[in-house]
């Protein structure tokens, strides 16, 4: 095979490769927010594509409060955001594509990989793929009406390779296959790794064979050593998708394209730019640091004790004495 994960090519060639790929921030559920995005965009600047945190339909056919300000175009200026769908109702993608082009999105993402324990059971996210002819039945009725059967509309998936098993994944694909979806973003684990075990490179060179679509790779891509890395075996795939990573380390793309990495005082600055903005978003400085939690789950990993660094951070209660841990961080290195 072209893309074996053990054909590695020439370093000259990898890098080639990197400098042309498109990188896109993954989905992440109370993380990669409207507030993130903004901040992200002004410190950086080098996604090519945003992913919203799923949107959940109703039969209201009303978004949440919550889920209106992530697509708020007025939200999103000067990005490429692409909302995420979470159903299994062919009505409801539909229903909330129209609401989505009449704010002038061109494309939305259908959510067939979430894991969580709430979702599945409702045979949403990686649960419908359990049932492959009501998946059939679903991509046939959206691609017959004319907002997607006549490309006004685009629609990519976010996938798993099953429930339980790779072995599954060859006749999901033939699904996709049949239906002119804009891109596959494959995430090589089945349901039951949650976000364990290792990815699946194996099954995902085998659906790079047979895939008709372009496809993104979206899985245990940390370091800049590891995008290196995985560009070197799979020197085809031009698209890759960062969420863990880039959150940990959010001058991870620059770095991969330029070498240089991101120094403290820059970070530090991006971490104020969040709060800030959080601050702003919820006109509660408490609840700002609530959300900062959840982003130094990840931004902890930036120092030597990162174990450490957590729990000084979950040990605030409040604004101040928040703002007193990281000012004491401040004086750390960061590797």
């Amino acid at each position: 095979m072209t893309n074996s994960p053990d054909a590695v090519p020439q370093s000259d060639i990898c890098n080639k490769k990197l400098s042309s790929a498109k990188f896109y921030l993954a989905p992440m559920e109370e993380i990669t927010g409207y507030v993130y995005r903004n901040v992200y965009r002004d410190f950086f600047g080098d996604i090519d594509k945003y992913f919203t945190p799923f949107i959940t339909p109703t039969q209201k056919k009303v978004l949440k409060k919550k889920e209106q300000k992530e697509v708020d175009p007025a939200n999103n200026r000067g990005m490429n955001v692409v909302p995420q769908i979470l159903t299994n109702q062919s009505s409801q993608l539909i229903d909330t594509a129209l609401y989505l082009f009449e704010l002038g999105y061109h494309e939305v993402n259908l959510n067939l990989g979430c894991p969580s324990a709430t979702v599945v059971p409702k045979h949403k996210g990686a649960g419908f793929l359990s049932d492959i002819n009501r998946l059939n039945a679903f991509f046939d009725e959206v691609f017959s009406n004319p907002l997607f059967g006549n490309d006004v509309m685009r629609l990519s998936v976010k996938t798993r390779l099953g429930l339980a098993s790779p072995d599954e994944f060859p006749e999901i694909l033939e699904i996709y296959n049949r239906y002119p979806l804009s891109e596959v973003i494959i995430h090589p684990r089945v349901r039951s790794d949650y976000y364990k075990n290792r990815a699946n490179l194996e099954a995902f060179c085998e659906a790079l064979e047979t895939c008709v679509h372009p496809v993104c790779y979206n899985g245990d891509l940390f370091t800049a050593n590891d995008i290196m890395t995985f560009t070197a075996k799979f020197p085809s795939v031009d698209r890759i998708m960062l969420g863990r990573g880039v959150v940990a380390n959010p001058g991870l793309i620059r770095e991969i394209s330029t070498g240089k990495k991101i120094g403290r005082e820059e970070l530090f600055a991006y971490e104020k730019a969040l709060y800030d903005g959080y601050t702003e978003s919820y006109g509660d400085a408490n609840n700002a640091v609530y959300k900062m939690k959840e982003v130094w789950f990840y931004l902890s990993r930036m120092f030597d004790n990162p174990e450490k660094v957590l729990k000084k951070i979950c040990k605030t209660k409040h604004p101040a004495a928040y703002r007193a841990v990281v000012e004491e961080l401040a004086g750390q290195p960061i590797g």
